[in-house]
């Protein structure tokens, strides 16, 4: 086989391996997420914001967040962090007032843990939608940001902004 050709075919082989994304993933453990331990408060949309995360346990983290306006509930969020083979696993159920469900009863949204660095851990959903970065900014600021694909490249927005509550 000549020799250009099988320098492409190992370049090509290199790209399609660094390209996938279960090969870039990290592997990561819930420490990596210890960061979000606290009570939290922001803005959104007009209303208060809340969330809270519990340190790690048991292979896992609890968390949730309620959105407020007019001081009336408007949308809960309940997150679970969960210890897997392959690194943390982030499930996201939605919730109106009354506690219905947004998405079906056996439902949720899926994120796999994609890396991580101090105070920061990246996320991204099931699909490849979209990828949410976890970031605690200082040690009384925490936000999460989320990331869309435009033009091949990921861009974030900060989604919410928290204060942290003594």
């Amino acid at each position: 086989m000549n020799s250009k050709i099988m320098l492409r075919l190992i370049l090509l082989s290199f790209t399609l391996v660094l390209g996938s994304p279960s090969i870039r993933a990290q592997q990561g453990t819930l420490k990596d997420l210890a960061f979000l331990e606290g009570h939290w408060l922001g803005t959104f949309s007009g209303g208060p914001i809340e969330a809270g995360w519990t340190a790690p346990a048991a292979d896992n983290i609890i968390g949730y967040i309620r959105m407020m306006k007019d001081n009336k509930p408007t949308m809960y969020e309940l997150f679970v962090f969960e210890q897997t083979d392959k690194g943390p696993v982030a499930m996201v159920k939605h919730f109106k007032p009354g506690m219905v469900g947004v998405e079906e009863k056996d439902k949720h949204d899926h994120y796999i843990f994609q890396s991580a660095k101090k105070n920061e851990a990246l996320f991204e959903k099931e699909d490849a939608s979209v990828r949410i970065i976890y970031e605690r900014r200082s040690p009384s600021q925490l936000v999460i940001r989320r990331g869309s694909q435009k033009d091949g490249e990921w861009t974030f927005v900060d989604l919410f902004v928290f204060e942290k509550i003594p």
